[in-house]
């Protein structure tokens, strides 16, 4: 509770109200700490399916499990007070029909409290999020570059040149249509993502297409600089924490072999004249 009450939470129709106003700010949580720094400065916390990349180590998000996704909601969910919660629905968790994926959906929601899912794919997902939607589970949608995908791209290769702009611009209205309260363009040139924007009723969240999205996000180890090798042309560094904690790393290794750590400071001494011990 705040000095003037409670935090008032963020939900999908003051998202959807968003449109064209003040951008989104989105990113991506894992973990009860990151979601809690977040928290305050986010509109959407987005627990998404890059979580087996980031923490797992996995080479692509194709091999993340639902159990995954549950582990790792409920520990967001615990760090949000005010952020709108969305998680991704996993690789094979969606694709097979609308019942299969409200089973999911339903079971994400109910074990992660979550306020909504996000699944990828166009005009092949109409009938799946109509289906979900009509059923009281808001979807974000995600079209363009889908990770999920990535083995029919050849690659994570930007989208939208060519011949292809027209088919991910369908595939975009085809989604809002179908009920998505807002919709993620990942990966698109910069003019198909801002005229797609210009076209869709609801928001538009971009991560590597284009400032004119009604908001941005971003994976957040990306954006803190986790990752000292790893550094797409759409991600810009706001720290370098992977760069300062190896260097803490590599300075407690040295204090630990010159013994030089623990030092009487980090140790408990016996208490004298009290015939006892200190415990803290």
């Amino acid at each position: 509770m705040s000095a003037t009450g409670p935090v008032k939470a963020i939900t999908v129709p003051d998202i959807m109200a968003r449109k064209g106003t003040v951008p989104l700010v989105c990113l991506t949580a894992y973990t009860t700490p990151v979601a809690a720094l977040s928290d305050a400065h986010c509109d959407i916390a987005l627990v998404g399916d890059s979580v087996g990349m980031v923490l797992h180590g996995l080479p692509s998000t194709l091999e993340v499990t639902m159990e995954m996704m549950v582990l790792h909601g409920k520990a967001v969910r615990r760090g949000l007070k005010k952020a709108l919660m969305v998680v991704d629905m996993p690789f094979g968790s969606y694709e097979e029909g609308p019942a299969q994926a409200f089973r999911n959906a339903a079971r994400l929601m109910s074990e992660t409290g979550c306020a909504a899912v996000k699944l990828e794919g166009g005009e092949t997902m109409r009938e799946t999020i109509s289906f979900l939607t009509t059923r009281g589970i808001p979807v974000m949608g995600h079209v363009g570059l889908t990770p999920q995908a990535v083995n029919a791209f050849g690659g994570y290769r930007v989208q939208g040149r060519g011949e292809a702009a027209e088919r991910i611009r369908r595939d975009a209205l085809a989604v809002a249509e179908a009920g998505a309260f807002s919709v993620v363009l990942e990966k698109l040139t910069e003019s198909l993502a801002r005229k797609i924007t210009s076209e869709l009723a609801v928001p538009t969240i971009g991560i590597g297409a284009s400032p004119a999205c009604d908001g941005q996000i971003l994976v957040i180890d990306d954006m803190l600089g986790m990752f000292t090798d790893f550094k797409p042309k759409f991600v810009k560094r706001y720290a370098d924490l992977g760069r300062a904690a190896d260097e803490a790393i590599s300075a407690y290794a040295k204090d630990v072999r010159d013994r030089a750590f623990p030092d009487e400071n980090h140790v408990f001494m016996d208490v004298q004249g009290s015939g006892g011990s200190e415990t803290a």
